[in-house]
């Protein structure tokens, strides 16, 4: 099996999606990792490669969602102090 659709394993806990980067297709792909390694049809290697992939695709997939949940943490707020201006 070829590395395609592998990324490099970054430690970066500040992960920028590029403006390609999608949530729900690294879910698809987090998805077609699985059900490659649970087919049971690759080599030991492709697993320990694949199931690399898909902690990268997860890490990045935290902290996309993570980013999200600190956005709406400060509209919230931001909803909360204009609601006591009026």
């Amino acid at each position: 099996m070829s590395n395609s659709g592998r990324v490099p394993i970054s430690k970066n806990k500040g992960f920028t999606p590029e403006s390609d980067w999608n949530y729900e297709a690294t879910v698809a792909q987090i998805e077609a990792i699985v059900e490659r390694v649970e087919s049971g049809e690759l080599e030991l290697a492709e697993v320990f490669d694949q199931f690399t992939t898909a902690v990268e695709y997860l890490r990045q997939c935290e902290s996309f969602l993570s980013q999200r949940q600190q956005q709406v943490n400060v509209l919230l707020e931001t909803l909360d102090e204009v609601s006591f201006e009026f």
